[in-house]
């Protein structure tokens, strides 16, 4: 049976595969967009509570996490947020900035969605969905690759199938598996941007279930200052999502509860207000509920005036680094991406493709590149797919 041929045959119909066709296709390259899912950009559509935060106009190299810290310098400065934007725009697609520049839509993700496939079709690409690639060989300088139980046949095979982070969309390690059948190596992929369960003597905090405050949070030498949420299970928001990347099991993190307090500002609550009690000036700054929890973990009974300054510099030593040991995180179920993955040493950063195996392209979550939180991994996935779509 002679399998159906193309320019290039791309696995995973999500933000960086729908980019990477679209620019191959303006290209004039016949691309095959396939995808084991029934509708294209699945996670796009959950993304920013439905409202895509799809790209941060903070966007630098720096701010992901890589086996290379400089591999991912040359896609996204060729790639920039500001291009994006100006697609988005070019839609007609209204959009806000929220907090640390994070961009959303105005309405609904499913724009960006309907915008990425428009593209794709002005392009001329073949999308399958709903069919997935079962089996895939290269000989002769083609990769043919086995769909629905047809052959189809290109000299490029591009793999923008993401990583294992929320198996309920279907997510899946194929990717990894196709690298390694090439003789890739694949960073031992884990949960990123996840929240953090507690468990033993920390369990007590399960009680602040509900409960946010602004914090700075750290892990060894990174910091991050956003909300933190207190969960039934343990820890998560934007503060501890993104310390969650970096975060090594069995590892202590640091809470800062109060980071705008200066340095002796308990001992000047004593002098100011001898008969306040902590849980009361503690709950000027913090929640109620957390300011109580706190109050009693710290053991300081009575008023400030009959505290000793030592005992008040202990306490506030313990709230501006407050030790919780994570049990672990809630895994790639709740993990919003997941950070490893194929091996950067062995691709190009200019064009994504391996080196050994020429024609072999990996993009966006499938590769060992992982962002912050807001916006920095759906701009990876678009300069990824740009790189990789312009060297087809």
């Amino acid at each position: 049976m002679n399998a159906e041929s193309f320019d290039a045959i791309v696995l995973g119909a999500g933000a960086a595969g729908m980019m990477c066709a679209a620019t191959a296709g303006v290209r004039g390259r016949r691309v095959l967009l396939v995808d084991h899912a029934d509708e294209p950009g699945k996670k796009i559509l959950i993304s920013g509570g439905g409202r895509c935060n799809f790209t941060n106009i903070h966007t630098a190299a720096d701010r992901y996490l890589s086996g290379n810290p400089h591999f991912a310098k040359s896609a996204l400065g060729r790639y920039t947020p500001q291009d994006f934007l100006a697609l988005v725009e070019g839609y007609g697609i209204a959009w806000h900035e929220k907090t640390l520049g994070q961009l959303f839509c105005d309405g609904s993700a499913r724009q960006i969605v309907d915008m990425l496939m428009e593209e794709c079709a002005k392009a001329g690409v073949t999308t399958m969905l709903g069919h997935a690639a079962t089996a895939i060989n290269h000989r002769d300088g083609r990769f043919e690759v086995s769909i629905g139980g047809r052959e189809y046949a290109a000299p490029a095979l591009v793999l923008a199938t993401g990583g294992p982070s929320i198996p309920k969309l279907g997510a899946t390690g194929f990717a990894y598996d196709i690298a390694r059948q090439f003789g890739l190596s694949v960073v031992h992929p884990r949960p990123a941007l996840v929240p953090f369960a507690l468990g033993g003597d920390e369990a007590l905090f399960r009680s602040l279930s509900g409960v946010s405050a602004d914090v700075e949070v750290r892990w060894q030498k990174v910091r991050f200052r956003e909300a933190a949420l207190f969960t039934h299970r343990g820890l998560s928001g934007p503060a501890m999502l993104q310390i969650s990347s970096y975060w090594q099991h069995r590892t202590p993190i640091g809470v800062n509860f109060l980071p705008d307090a200066g340095p002796d500002w308990l001992i000047r609550q004593k002098q100011t207000q001898p008969r306040a009690f902590l849980k009361r000036v503690l709950a000027a700054q913090l929640p109620a509920r957390l300011a109580d929890a706190l109050a009693e973990r710290l053991g300081l009974e009575g008023e400030l005036g009959n505290v000793s300054d030592k005992a008040l510099r202990a306490a506030e030593a313990r709230l501006t680094d407050w030790s919780f040991t994570p049990s672990g995180t809630e895994g790639f179920a709740k993990a919003e991406v997941t950070a490893g993955g194929i091996s950067v040493d062995g691709l190009s950063s200019r064009t994504m493709m391996a080196t050994r195996v020429p024609g072999l392209y990996a993009i966006g979550e499938a590769v060992d590149v992982t962002g912050w939180l807001g916006g920095y991994n759906f701009q990876w996935a678009w300069a990824s797919g740009r790189a990789a779509g312009e060297a087809i």
